[in-house]
């Protein structure tokens, strides 16, 4: 009972069948992520509400990258990293921010350096954040809205980080061209 099923539309429970046939005519096909999470349809639809309300934030395509992938390389998830990177490419993201994302390198404006900066501070304190780290975040131009809005991420990433690892999800071949090693 170590490997966790991986289910397809016909196999999944009946709760989790809508989300996963959205998936298949949205993408052509079921991701390996959301194929473990139907196992779990509550899991798998708060996943899919936190992913929605995410993309509902104030944060623009190129900031739900920063946010997404600061919390992906952080956890060192190898599911994520690789298929953010195609999220990112679909939405336009310019292709220097993910890769200084997924390498470590500096983030090409000082705006979007200090929401890597806060959410890498916000993951690492586990929400013990300073007053200096409010304080820089602030001053880069964001708000009290966006703290709470990074939690908002922060809380779809765990699910989808934490499942990852411990059901060693497979890298879905869409994802494949962008895989990534770690660290």
């Amino acid at each position: 009972m170590n490997e966790f099923k991986r289910h397809t539309i016909e196999s999944a429970p009946q709760a989790a069948q809508a989300i996963l046939q959205g998936a298949q005519q949205s993408m052509g096909a079921v991701p390996n992520l959301l194929a473990t999470l139907a196992e779990a349809p509550e899991t798998l639809k708060a996943y899919n509400q936190l992913h929605t309300h995410f993309v509902n934030s104030s944060f623009d395509a190129e900031e739900l990258t920063v946010v997404w992938q600061t919390i992906n390389v952080e956890h060192e998830c190898r599911y994520c990293v690789p298929a953010h990177t195609l999220i990112a490419n679909s939405m336009k993201v310019d292709g220097a921010i993910t890769e200084a994302l997924r390498n470590g390198s500096a983030l090409p404006t000082e705006k979007l350096q200090a929401l890597h900066d806060f959410t890498l501070s916000m993951v690492r304190s586990r929400g013990n954040v300073t007053q200096a780290d409010l304080e820089a975040f602030y001053a880069a131009g964001y708000a009290q809205q966006q703290v709470l809005e990074v939690i908002l991420g922060l809380s779809q990433k765990v699910i989808s980080n934490y499942v990852n690892h411990v059901a060693k999800t497979p890298l879905d071949p869409m994802f494949q061209p962008f895989a990534w090693d770690g660290k």
